[in-house]
């Protein structure tokens, strides 16, 4: 099962599994994006499913073998600015929303003692630039949910992984990279670095890579025998960074 499926990672991920053989259970927020999905990938098994809404009773009765939570929101701006109604819509999509599907997914996993969960992380789970802190900070909270359950899960048969990718062309980045600029203006308290905030996303959104090797990473820890806590990609993103 893959949440966040009508694009990008998830959307890539879904059709490389089906194309493989995988039972793939693609979901997506909206109908429009089932639709769409079912059209192109008619092998695929799609539902749509918003993981903050009681959409997610329908998982219970789901037998999953491997759940990748790849549902997730964006938004940038300064912590000293930021409307909070965007930061709490951001946790409910990406630290609550993935929590909500994955407790649905474990039932069924914890029953059969096996299983696995793929959470997308990112590299700013592990780095909080300058206007990045809503997300960073919701991706800090998966990086403690993963790890955490990681070593809860593993007594009874249940692996699980994080993912942290660096900067990849689905327009997720750059969706998000320009959020912060719907609300955001010279008047915030922050209002005198704006020109920081646009270099930084700049920075984000400029030569990003080929996300079908993200779906690839994705595609291998689904088949794998065994994983580590953390997959970075690309391998040398933390070096890159100076984290390494």
């Amino acid at each position: 099962m893959i949440t966040g499926a009508g694009s990008g990672f998830g959307k890539l991920t879904a059709i490389a599994l089906g194309a493989r053989g995988h039972h793939v259970i693609a979901t997506t927020e909206t109908d429009e994006q089932a639709r769409a999905l079912r059209d192109e990938a008619p092998e695929l098994e799609v539902h749509r499913l918003d993981i903050t809404t009681n959409d997610v009773q329908r998982v219970y009765d789901w037998n999953i073998d491997v759940l990748i939570n790849n549902a997730g929101l964006g938004e940038t701006g300064p912590l000293a600015d930021i409307p909070l109604e965007r930061l709490r819509r951001l946790f409910d999509v990406n630290v609550f929303g993935t929590l909500n599907v994955t407790q649905a997914v474990l039932r069924a996993m914890v029953a059969n003692a096996s299983g696995r969960i793929i959470i997308m992380s990112s590299i700013a789970g592990v780095i909080a630039a300058p206007g990045f802190g809503p997300y960073a900070m919701t991706k800090y909270a998966l990086e403690a949910m993963g790890k955490a359950m990681r070593s809860e899960l593993a007594p009874l048969g249940i692996d699980v992984t994080l993912v942290n990718p660096g900067p990849y062309l689905t327009g997720f980045n750059d969706r998000m990279a320009h959020s912060m600029w719907e609300w955001f203006n010279d008047q915030s308290l922050n209002g005198s670095e704006s020109e920081l905030f646009r270099v930084v996303g700049d920075f984000v959104t400029t030569d990003q890579r080929d996300p079908s090797e993200v779906a690839d990473l994705l595609v291998h820890l689904v088949e794998a025998t065994t994983t580590t806590e953390n997959n970075f990609i690309p391998s040398d993103i933390k070096a890159q960074l100076g984290l390494a």
